[in-house]
């Protein structure tokens, strides 16, 4: 099993990296959270990775921090959450926010994620309330941020691999920019998010 890559960042993407490791390429999904704590392309990156194997498939899930890892992994043993979901879930809403949202049962909060129903909601707070006794809600290091001139098309690649259309993607990135003038990434994927979110998002009667 592979527990950590230390090689040159030769691609990246929102969702997935590519390690080059004594010219040997690894392929690895990482959450929103690994991707803004990122360096630039071709600088040294060390990932902690979850080596998971299928009959047929051996993926790699990266992370830039064993809390990250552990929470990952904490996910995925909630019946219903796969890596994948669990990737999406870590993109989708930070630690510090997750953690409060499991331990009190907000369902409601914990569905405004891509991909997370109402069931697996209530499975994720019934089965990690009692893990999340011993996890403790720090305050996030600041993150290394894209470039401003390639920010909104980063948070429009973000938002899609989450799941949402293209379209409406571009149109919550628009409205997030117009409302908060953001150029860093992490805020101003989370204004698209919470326009998306809305009861009647803006960006979808577009």
């Amino acid at each position: 099993m592979i527990g950590q890559l230390r090689g040159r960042l030769a691609e990246k993407k929102p969702n997935q990296v590519l390690v080059d490791v004594g010219g040997v390429g690894y392929l690895v999904a990482i959450p929103l959270s690994t991707y803004t704590a990122l360096g630039e392309l071709h600088a040294e990156v060390t990932l902690l990775i979850h080596t998971h194997v299928r009959e047929d498939t051996l993926a790699l899930y990266g992370f830039a921090s064993a809390r990250e890892k552990h929470f990952f992994e904490m996910l995925l043993s909630a019946s219903g959450v796969g890596p994948s979901l669990a990737l999406k879930i870590l993109s989708g809403m930070r630690v510090e926010e997750l953690v409060p949202a499991i331990r009190t049962g907000d369902v409601a909060r914990l569905t405004k994620i891509p991909g997370v129903g109402r069931k697996t909601a209530e499975r994720m707070v019934v089965e990690l309330r009692d893990k999340l006794d011993a996890v403790t809600v720090e305050s996030e290091r600041p993150a290394a941020a894209p470039s401003a001139a390639g920010v909104p098309e980063d948070v429009v690649s973000a938002l899609v691999n989450l799941g949402y259309e293209q379209r409406l993607a571009e149109n919550a990135v628009a409205e997030a920019k117009r409302e908060t003038g953001a150029a860093n990434f992490e805020k101003l994927l989370r204004g698209a998010l919470q326009s998306l979110s809305a009861p009647q998002s803006r960006a979808a009667r577009t």
